[in-house]
């Protein structure tokens, strides 16, 4: 997923540059589409990652605090 999102940055780069230098709106609305489906792709590929979940032992180090 991360290739991907690179390459739509890479890409939406592209639509930037031919945008300013042709002064056409349709490559930066382009640009803008191809951001936000790179911005859709980077946080759901984030939130997919699960996080490894803590062993009985980590949680408990043995020692107890007694009040």
């Amino acid at each position: 997923m991360l290739v991907l999102t690179l390459a739509l940055a890479a890409i939406g780069f592209a639509f930037l540059v031919i945008a300013l230098t042709t002064g056409a709106v349709a490559w930066a609305w382009g640009c803008i589409a191809i951001c936000v489906i790179g911005a859709v792709v980077l946080l759901v590929s984030a939130l997919s990652v699960r996080r490894p979940e803590e062993s009985p032992r980590s949680r408990h180090s043995g020692r107890h605090i007694r009040h």
